[in-house]
Formats: structure tokens, sequence, C-alpha cells
């Protein structure tokens, strides 16, 4: 701020001056006290300069509507609501969310320093306060085949960065736990810089969390028990509560919550599509599940603001009150949280659920960014699984509305010592093709829990490497969904017997439309209504929970490029159970 800022704000402060903007008639929500306030409330330059009785050059009455702190999610992929950073702001805005501190590495991973580039300059002409995390693990393990590695040197010059403010979740415990020395470099940079550290302590014991701690990652998305929050609670993390697609904790995790904790817990959305977050909203659903949930409006609410804030070292956001960051909601009332408008910066940027700003972002994209997809040519012998008859097979079983995955032991149909998938016993075939480099590297595994009767389902989204993964019934709707996906370059397909039924072109790293999100949105409704006719009939998001059957960090058993992963003992294993 420059000293003629400095001076305004101070003489706005004390009446020596009027201010910018006066919002009058309002219920204010005091986090700090946990109260609601009254008064008016000045802003100057963006910025709260008092609380109070004010005068100013415009005035807006409030009409009895609580102003409410804007919302914060700490912890968001935007590459996961498909659409870029200025689409995002649109979904988002209207549902409350000021500030989101985002982690590009979906993009990281097919990409590297190019793909964090474009998202940091796609997110620069928005109202919406885009704040950045750098990938701390590109790859997310070290024998992930995904498009790109990012080394701390390369991490580093982002530092400079206004918007970056974290290095990244930390999913790599081993590299932490061994003291390797490439993850030392990036947790000591990242300290040094005087930037937070994200973390991600999925399935962590007591050890694991004291490592972390003693390592200053200091914060978990990751928990989805009761326990498992306080647990981390106890060693001083901040825990984040979760609620996304496929992630949907947060009503078993609101449990673990009190009035005595609840200043070391917030909301995230994580993976929450585009579709999802239209109907449902962003934090804003958070909050209303909270308060739903028993917990007390301004708590619920304090969680979503200030908590966010003071995590990750935002000293302007979070409240209202003087020297914060002029971010702010008008809310009917407090118990199903209509947003009836929200600011930034103290200017209205949405209202009556529609941003009021016609700006979009036209920074161009490279043609590594969209030409992602390189497979070799795929036959259907390629896609073969062999099993001995009476054979029993290791199993990714599906958890309904979670990341987490079950290994079961399972018996399978087998046909001339090829295994069967089969629609009865919900046992389909899955395979995971890379898709960077043309290796030709194919894992294949078998799933239980899709519920599909027939065809096939595919997509270039698959934390986090983001290679091909598809799920079907026969090999010849498998192989259509993986050829047209390289077609389009990248995206997600349904297939019924060798036809095309649906799908979305994700031409940005095999991640991201270029289109409107609602064309997206759209086309997401034509691919809900493609699964119905090969009979997905299960109450959870296929796409999205196919997504996540790829990534090795999460227990118990996925499937990687380089086939079957057991999470818990760390290493590949054999479809074979014997």
């Amino acid at each position: 701020m420059n000293k003629r800022k400095l001076i305004k704000r101070i003489n706005v402060a004390s009446k020596k001056v009027a201010a910018d903007l006066v919002i009058t008639n309002g219920k204010i929500v005091d986090v700090f006290n946990q109260e609601i306030m009254e008064g008016d409330i000045a802003i100057a330059d963006g910025v709260f300069a008092g609380v109070g009785d004010y005068e100013g050059k415009k005035t807006i009455d409030a009409n009895g509507k609580y102003i409410l702190p804007g919302f914060i999610d700490g912890h968001v992929h935007i590459e996961s609501a498909m659409v870029t950073p200025d689409q995002f702001a649109h979904v988002v805005l209207p549902h409350g969310v000021t500030t989101v501190i985002a982690d590009p590495h979906e993009i990281a991973n097919v990409s590297g320093a190019e793909g964090i580039d474009f998202m940091i300059k796609a997110s620069e002409d928005t109202p919406l306060n885009v704040y950045f995390g750098m990938p701390s693990c590109v790859p997310a393990a070290p024998f992930e085949s995904n498009g790109a590695t990012l080394r701390a040197e390369e991490i580093l010059p982002f530092y400079n960065h206004p918007s970056v403010i974290s290095l990244g979740e930390v999913m790599d415990y081993p590299a932490v736990k061994n003291t390797e020395e490439q993850m030392l470099e990036k947790l000591l940079n990242a300290q040094e810089a005087g930037k937070v550290i994200d973390g991600h302590a999925a399935g962590f014991d007591q050890v694991g969390l004291n490592v972390y701690m003693a390592a200053h990652i200091h914060s978990d998305h990751e928990c989805t028990t009761p326990e498992e929050a306080k647990e981390r609670l106890q060693r001083g993390m901040y825990v984040m509560l979760r609620e996304g697609s496929a992630s949907r904790d947060l009503r078993k995790l609101l449990n673990a919550v009190n009035e005595k904790n609840a200043r070391r817990c917030l909301f995230v959305t994580d993976d929450k599509h585009l579709d999802d977050l239209m109907k449902e909203g962003s934090i804003n659903h958070n909050v209303r599940v909270a308060i739903e949930h028993g917990l007390s409006p301004i708590t619920a609410i304090q969680m979503a603001t200030i908590n966010a804030a003071e995590c990750f070292g935002l000293h302007n956001k979070g409240a209202i009150a003087p020297g914060y960051d002029a971010d702010f909601l008008f809310v009917n009332n407090l118990d199903d949280l209509d947003i009836a408008e929200t600011f930034v910066n103290g200017e209205s940027v949405a209202a009556n659920k529609k941003v009021k700003y016609e700006q979009e972002n036209t920074v161009s994209v490279s043609y590594r960014l969209t030409n992602s997809v390189h497979i070799k040519n795929v036959t259907e012998k390629d896609l073969q699984i062999t099993l001995q008859k009476n054979q029993k097979a290791n199993v990714i079983s599906i958890i309904p509305n979670s990341i987490t995955t079950k290994h079961k032991v399972m018996a399978a149909d087998v046909k001339n010592n090829l295994f069967q998938p089969s629609a009865e016993k919900d046992l389909l075939k899955l395979a995971v093709l890379e898709r960077h480099r043309g290796t030709g590297n194919i894992g294949l595994g078998i799933l239980h829990g899709l519920g599909l009767k027939t065809g096939a389902i595919a997509s270039t989204i698959a934390h986090d490497s983001h290679n091909i993964i598809a799920a079907g019934i026969k090999d010849g709707d498998l192989l259509e969904a993986i050829h047209y996906l390289k077609e389009i370059n990248g995206g997600i397909v349904v297939v019924k017997e060798g036809k095309v039924l649906a799908s979305l072109a994700l031409p940005i790293a095999g991640l991201i439309s270029d289109q409107h999100f609602q064309k997206v949105n759209k086309k997401l409704g034509i691919l809900d209504e493609a699964l119905e006719v090969i009979g997905f009939q299960q109450n959870f998001n296929p796409f999205i929970t196919l997504s996540f059957l790829a990534l090795p960090v999460i227990p118990e058993v996925k499937l990687t490029a380089g086939g079957l992963f057991d999470t818990k003992q760390f290493k590949h294993i054999p479809i074979s159970a014997e």
C-alpha cells in the first residue's frame, strides 16, 4: 500500500473525509466475538476503513440483510471444474466465494511449469481472488507416468509472484519421512520464502502426523472420520473439512467440531465438478450443511472466512473490520444462506445468482497444452486380463462418495484363461493408458461397484498423472472410448455398442474446456443422460469416482499405467490373488 492510500484510509476512519462507499442498515456478522453488530461500514479504496457512524460519497442500504465476509475455499483444484479460471469465477462468485487457494497440480502433472503459468495468467483478470499453492509432488509418487516433473529449482521462482502463498499439498510421505533431498529442498525453500506448507495425510497414523508437523506441514484435507480429525487437531494441524464431488465426508467430520476447536477448522471443496458447483454451490454449501448439522451459523461462517484466512496467512481477508479487504456478502438469512449479492474490493460483482460483469480472460493457450494426448494404437489384445479358472483376483472396490477404495479378493468369471467382465457380479474391466509420451504402457485391473450394465466410460482426467482411464463391459466399447479421446485431444466419453452416446471435449491439457461454463454444463447433462442408457443408477458421480481410481497415494488399492497398486504395501501387485 502506498502512502497516499494509507493517509486516505486513516482520514476516512477518523471521519476527516467521506468514505468512497458506506453500507448502512445491515446486520454485521462479527467473526471475532461471534456476535451480530450494527453500524455503518466505511470503505476506502476497496478496504474497510471503519465500522460505526459514517458518511460516504456513495451509500448502499443493506435493507436489514446480514453482512458476511466473503467465503474462502481453502483448497481447490480449479481444473476439476473443467473450465478456465475466468469461467470458474462466473460460477463461484454468485455463491459467495470471493477467495480461493488453488493448487494447479492437475495441469502441472500434464505440462509442468507451463501449465502453472497458464493458470496464474488466466486468473489475473477476474474479480475472484485466486491465490496459489505451488505443486509439491509432480509426480505424486516416483513410479508414476505423468507428463512432467517439477523439481525444487523450478518451483522456487514462482514464490516471487504475489498470488503464490504456499507450497501445495505434500502427498509423498515416504519422501518426507526418508528426508529425500528434493523434498527437503522444497520444504526449506517454502519456509525461507515465508510460505505456508499444505498437507495431504491420507490414512496417516500418529507417527505420520508427527512427521508432517515436525516438517512444518500444518494442514490436512484428507481425514474422513471424526477420530482422524481429532488426532490432527491434537497435533496443532488445521483441519480442512472437505465436501467435493467424490469425497463427501463433511457430515461425519462435523462430529469432531465443537466451540473449543472450531477455530482450527475450515472448509474446502478440493475437487468439485461444474454441475455440482452449479446445483449445490461451493463453500456456501459446506456452511449450510454445517448449520443443518447443528453448528451455530456464526461458527460455521467463521470457519468459512477468518479461519481459512489465518490458516494461509491472509491477514487482510476473512473479516468485516478496519484494514481488511472489502470482500463481503449480503445474505437474506443465516439459516439457508440465501446470498443476495457478492462484493469484492467494495464492488458488486454478483447478484441474483449471476455475475454482473462481462470481462473474460483471453490468455492464449500453447500448442503443448492443446495437444496432450499421445498414445500408440491399442487393440483388444492389449486389454486382455489373464486369469486361471477358479483363480481369485485382487479387485478395486468402490466406496460410494469417497476417493478411497477397498481391496477385495473376489472370484471372477473366466473363459479361455481370460477375465470376463460381468454386469451381474458388477465386475468391470478397468484400464489406464499412459498418454503423455506414447510409451504404450497399459495398466489393467478389475473394478467392483461402478454399476454399469453395458458399454464403457473413459476420461483423460485421472488423478494425478491424468492418463487415459476407462471402465466397461466389452473390449470393443473400451477401445472406441479410448480412440475417441485421442481424436478430441482429451475429455470424457460414454460409449455403447461401439457408438459414442455423449462426450465433453477438454482440449486444454485434457482437463479443461475452452467453452463458456453454460455450454460445458449442458454437455455434462447430456453425459448424465447417456449414463442412464448404459445402466448407471448409483448415487455418486461415476466420472469423478473413475478419475480417482488412478491415484496411488489414497488407500487402499488403485490402478496406474504400471498396473495394480497396493497403497498399504506401497508397491504394485498382480491381478491374480494366488
